[in-house]
């Protein structure tokens, strides 16, 4: 800027240098005044010369001329004011430049110390685990997770809550609210080229491929099933487990080769879950399994619930004893506490992962979870009507229970808006103590006064009590519902009570109040 400055004044000088001595060249090179020329001027050696000739003519010619010599050098003269009156505005111009300049210079300096003086955006608060959850439903109310996704809407409304914690971060509790959780679902698949049945019906009830990313972990290295998965392109995620080979077992277990491939191949697709993608939750399906309508709704309600109570540890979309006849297909939006670990869709927690996963077994994993030193007194939730079923009649199982009850599950059709429900009642503390109200106050009825009606009216509840494993074999199995047990829990159970439908009217399959604790020999 400086440079640039001081070349125009040089020039400016220049300029006037310049003009002045044009205009004394000028002045030198005009003709004698004391004698006129032809054109008007005089010339030296005529007959009007200087002090020669008429000196009334003389002088009035040279008094005329030299007004007209004063006139010339007066308009000269302004001529030269206006330069300089130009050069100096120009002066004063870059004058205003420098200032601006400057100006601009220090507010950038500015705007970087300030930036550098803004205060950190207090994190977000740590994500509990499972032994501090919270035990009270207000803390539901009061705190939800936030879960940043890949979608600029998103974005902004995660900015907008930080700003307001930041706004309020000298208070102790800080509300961070957001319903828009990750909840990505990891499709289990081998050999079955009918995951496409799965697949089409997961991406048809997707409300958000952002907020449910679908993973879809293959093992077997079945090409046919390889390009079913393929062909659905950038709607799904899809890996390959890649350790294909056999695992070496004693001769007695050679013939459940398959359910040792199965774990591994859990183990290492919830690793990717968990630890390559780092989602917070998951939703497990296998390949053989078709969701309703509110699959995801039913997910996405329940997460804040089964992140806050320490006393849970899974959500699942199944019903073991949801056949036609054993549900209320008026109560869609009946949900339960339930002690016996069902799978078939169901959602786990990263921290839940975290403890399970040094220990993880080498087969069996869905009974391995049901053992004591896995459950640890927790419990799942379970709807009435089931949000999955099952149309893989052949898999390792060859077929067990299939055939008997699995085909005749019931498929929830009615979307229930769950997450505009109050899903209060599902806590511990409020869901035992009204569950064992209802239970224990219905009346005590004998399997025949079901069975033939007998003088049994309304709709229920009614209480049929067992007191043994053996009885509850034989109610169960009289009464239509499952008869197993593992690790002493009943299927659907919660607290030993079974509940379901029996001829319309509500039943609670029973123990005798004041029940403490299962029993594992009945297994």
């Amino acid at each position: 800027m400086v440079r640039k400055k001081g070349s125009l004044i040089l020039c400016g000088a220049f300029l006037f240098v310049a003009w002045n001595a044009l205009l004394l060249l000028f002045l030198w090179g005009r003709p004698p005044i004391g004698r006129l020329g032809e054109g008007g001027g005089a010339e030296p050696g005529g007959k009007e010369e200087w002090g020669i000739g008429n000196g009334k003519v003389g002088g009035a010619n040279l008094a005329g001329e030299v007004i007209r010599l004063a006139e010339e050098v007066e308009s000269e003269l302004e001529t030269q004011k206006e330069l300089l009156k130009q050069i100096e505005s120009h002066r004063s111009l870059w004058a205003r430049r420098k200032d601006v300049g400057k100006r601009e210079m220090e507010g950038t300096k500015e705007e970087k110390k300030e930036d550098h003086k803004q205060p950190q955006l207090p994190p977000l608060p740590p994500k509990d685990s499972a032994d501090n959850k919270d035990k009270s439903l207000d803390h539901i109310s009061k705190v939800q997770i936030v879960t940043t996704v890949p979608d600029s809407k998103l974005d902004n409304k995660v900015e907008n809550d930080i700003k307001k914690a930041t706004v309020n971060s000298n208070k102790l509790e800080v509300t961070v609210t957001s319903p828009q959780i990750v909840i990505p679902i990891l499709v289990i698949a081998c050999d079955r080229v009918t995951v496409k049945r799965s697949l089409d019906k997961l991406i048809q009830y997707r409300p958000s491929a952002e907020l449910h990313p679908i993973i879809v972990s293959q093992d077997c290295g079945h090409a046919e099933t390889a390009r079913v998965i393929g062909s659905y392109g950038s709607q799904i995620t899809h890996i390959s487990q890649p350790d294909l080979s056999d695992i070496r077992v004693s001769p007695a277990h050679r013939k459940f080769q398959g359910y040792y491939k199965i774990a591994r191949h859990y183990k290492w697709a919830l690793n990717q879950v968990f630890n390559i993608f780092s989602y917070s939750t998951v939703v497990i399906v296998e390949d053989d399994l078709e969701v309703a309508p509110d699959f995801f709704e039913y997910f996405g309600a329940l997460y804040p619930i089964l992140h806050a109570d320490p006393n849970l540890w899974c959500v699942s979309a199944w019903n073991d004893n949801g056949r036609d006849g054993l549900v209320d297909p008026g109560k869609a939006d009946l949900l339960y506490r339930t002690d016996f670990f069902p799978g078939l869709g169901w959602m786990l927690l990263k921290e839940d992962w975290a403890e399970l996963e040094p220990k993880w077994p080498t087969a069996f994993w869905d009974d391995w979870m049901r053992q004591p030193e896995q459950r640890k007194d927790r419990s799942c939730i379970r709807p009435e009507i089931s949000r999955t079923i099952t149309f893989g009649r052949k898999g390792v199982s060859l077929g067990q229970f299939f055939d008997q009850y699995l085909r005749y599950i019931k498929l929830n059709t009615e979307f229930v808006p769950f997450t505009k429900q109050d899903l209060s009642y599902l806590v511990k503390e409020k869901y035992d103590e009204n569950f064992v109200k209802e239970v224990y106050s219905a009346p005590q009825v004998k399997i025949e006064d079901l069975q033939q009606g007998g003088g049994l009216r309304g709709t229920g509840p009614y209480r049929v009590q067992y007191s043994s494993r053996d009885s509850f074999k034989v109610l169960a199995r009289n009464l239509g519902v499952m008869d197993d047990l593992k690790s002493g829990v009943p299927r659907a159970g919660y607290r030993g009570v079974v509940s379901f439908l029996s001829r319309g009217r509500r039943v609670f399959l029973a123990p005798p109040e004041g029940w403490t604790h299962y029993d594992v020999s009945w297994s």
